[in-house]
């Protein structure tokens, strides 16, 4: 949906803010203005999450998006992307423009990104990039250099500024001049933040109030600048005949071939696109249908991300398989909250009719139920029956299993819905324990269709026989459930190409051959964006777990995993 914005009102302000020259802050003359472009009107801002698009311009929803550890601490800022918005290519000198309206106790602010940050598994990658706003009365810059999650540079100038103010940054060669109300304000060192001549835009809401209306937007170029605005790219791939989804579908019993996604790298890296959608039938979201990230305030909801997953999946022949609906991680701090056990299952029970409900219809699966199973010894020999004793059981039991699917097949009664869990594929208490808790489901009448086990493969001692895999898939068919590799990886270490190759294939040939196995899926495909990425550092180093190598350079795990589904002697064990 594009911006209809009142035009009166964006070349009134647009009017203002070229009615006074600006002096420069380097001490130089002021470069010539090229043509404008508008960056609103006739652009999407409807697929940009907290924005709704208006007659007075679009309205920026304070949205809190925060991504927390595994533990639930911390809180690292994930403020939104408009990914399928309007971009900037340009060499040269550059101006650009805004108009912020912002009620008392509300701050603004318009994020410029050289380059757009990257969301691994609930961990954010802040690139190069800088964001200008208004907060307390004064104008606020920072500057990202992609060195550290926090900014370089922070500054503040001016006071007193009013609920409108005009701001401007203009790009000068190797300084950023910032401007406020047809003046200059100030003047920071660029330190090549956009030196790669793109610019994608962003904005955020904080403070007290609820949000902020982005007004105008609108750049041109400067001196000999040259410009040129981009649109989001066509989400249709174009593909061959010849790829793992192809392999897979031509079996005598098709399968499913996936892998998880990620809306970032989708939307602004063309190697990553054509490859996910020439190579898989089905895609997992890997954040971005998280609590944290799909929820981030109570009764505020930013689908926009999972929507264009969605949108992707539908122009390419793909399912969703939907990750996930309860989980003990990737909680939005406010549903860590105290608070009664009756208020506790209320809000597990309205998150599921409101996420599930708006993907209804759009996706083939559900992840209701993520990791139940407990990693402490002690629960397997007590009252918790091999369960994780985490805030949902503590409200429910047991049987906040039984609710959460429950609620899900009302809300997508078409959809089918698993339970996903990781060290269930071999031998051992925790098999044991889930195996009676699925006993125990199905009893109850509980609506589960499958179980999804993940296959992650981080160290030696968690390789697994396919064979005693293939025991696990077998276990679920006397039940009469589905079963799926829901996010394999195998992280080795250098010259164990051929074990990573094996494991791969051996689990991808289970699937095929055992009847109520439904698909094989990767938790991602590139090392340039996998969750195995070593983060104790910035920029983080890649890991090796996955399919494509960092460079999208096909592994021997890949050529396997093409044997594995082009193979005719097989057969069934």
């Amino acid at each position: 949906m594009a911006v209809r914005v009142d035009r009166r009102a964006v070349l009134a302000a647009a009017g203002a803010l070229l009615a006074g020259a600006s002096t420069s802050c380097t001490g130089g003359s002021v470069p010539a203005r090229g043509p404008a472009t508008d960056l609103l009107e006739g652009r999407d801002w409807a697929h940009f999450a907290g924005a709704v698009p208006t007659r007075a311009g679009v309205r920026i929803t304070r949205l809190d998006r925060r991504i927390t550890r595994q533990d639930g601490s911390g809180g690292q800022p994930n403020p939104p992307v408009n990914l399928r918005g309007p971009h900037l290519v340009f060499r040269g000198d550059l101006r650009i423009e805004a108009l912020l309206t912002r009620p008392a106790g509300t701050d603004a602010y318009l994020h410029l990104y050289g380059e757009t940050p990257v969301v691994y598994d609930e961990w954010r990658q802040e690139r190069r990039g800088a964001r200008i706003g208004v907060a307390g009365g004064r104008i606020r810059f920072d500057r990202w250099d992609g060195d550290s999650d926090r900014p370089a540079v922070t500054r503040a100038f001016g006071r007193d500024f009013g609920d409108e103010v005009r701001l401007a940054v203009e790009v000068r060669g190797s300084r950023l001049v910032l401007e406020a109300d047809g003046k200059a304000v100030g003047s920071v060192p660029g330190r090549d933040v956009f030196g790669r001549g793109r610019i994608w835009f962003g904005a955020d809401a904080q403070g007290d109030g609820d949000g902020w209306t982005l007004g105008g937007l609108r750049a041109m170029p400067l001196g000999r600048g040259r410009m040129s605005v981009q649109d989001a790219p066509a989400l249709e791939v174009p593909r061959s005949t010849d790829a793992l989804r192809d392999l897979a579908a031509d079996l005598d019993r098709p399968i499913r071939i996936g892998t998880a996604l990620a809306a970032g790298p989708l939307l602004t890296d063309s190697d990553y696109r054509e490859t996910a959608g020439e190579e898989f039938s089905l895609l997992t979201p890997e954040n971005d249908f998280k609590p944290q990230f799909v929820q981030p305030r109570r009764g505020v909801f930013a689908f926009q991300e999972g929507d264009s997953l969605v949108d992707f999946a539908a122009a390419n022949d793909m399912q969703v398989h939907a990750h996930t609906l309860v989980w003990f991680e990737a909680l939005p701090s406010w549903m860590r909250a105290e608070m009664t056990h009756a208020d506790r299952r209320r809000v597990m029970t309205e998150h599921i009719r409101a996420v599930a409900g708006h993907f209804r219809g759009r996706v083939a699966e559900w992840d209701v139920v993520n990791e139940p199973m407990s990693d402490e010894d002690e629960d397997y020999t007590n009252d918790n029956l091999g369960l994780r004793p985490h805030l949902w059981f503590e409200a429910m039991g047991e049987r906040y299993i039984d609710i959460a699917f429950r609620t899900a097949r009302e809300a997508d009664p078409h959809a089918v819905l698993y339970l996903n869990e990781y060290g269930v594929e071999e031998d051992g208490p925790r098999w044991d324990a889930l195996h009676a808790l699925l006993i125990r489901l199905m009893e109850r009448g509980v609506p589960i269709d499958g179980v999804g086990f993940q296959n992650h493969e981080y160290a030696p001692g968690d390789r697994t026989d396919p064979e005693v895999f293939r025991r696990k898939v077998r276990a679920l068919a006397r039940l009469g459930l589905k079963a799926r590799v829901s996010e394999m990886d195998v992280l080795v270490g250098v010259g164990e190409e051929d074990v990573q190759a094996r494991q791969f294939a051996g689990k991808l040939a289970v699937c095929r051959e055992e009847p109520n196995c439904t698909s094989f899926s990767t938790w991602g495909f590139t090392d340039r964006y996998g969750s195995t990425a070593d983060i104790r550092h910035y920029p983080p180093s890649p890991g090796d777990a996955l399919p494509w190598d960092a460079s999208y350079e096909a592994k021997p795990a890949y050529w396997a995993l093409r044997d594995a589904l082009s193979r005719s002697d097989s057969g069934r064990r």
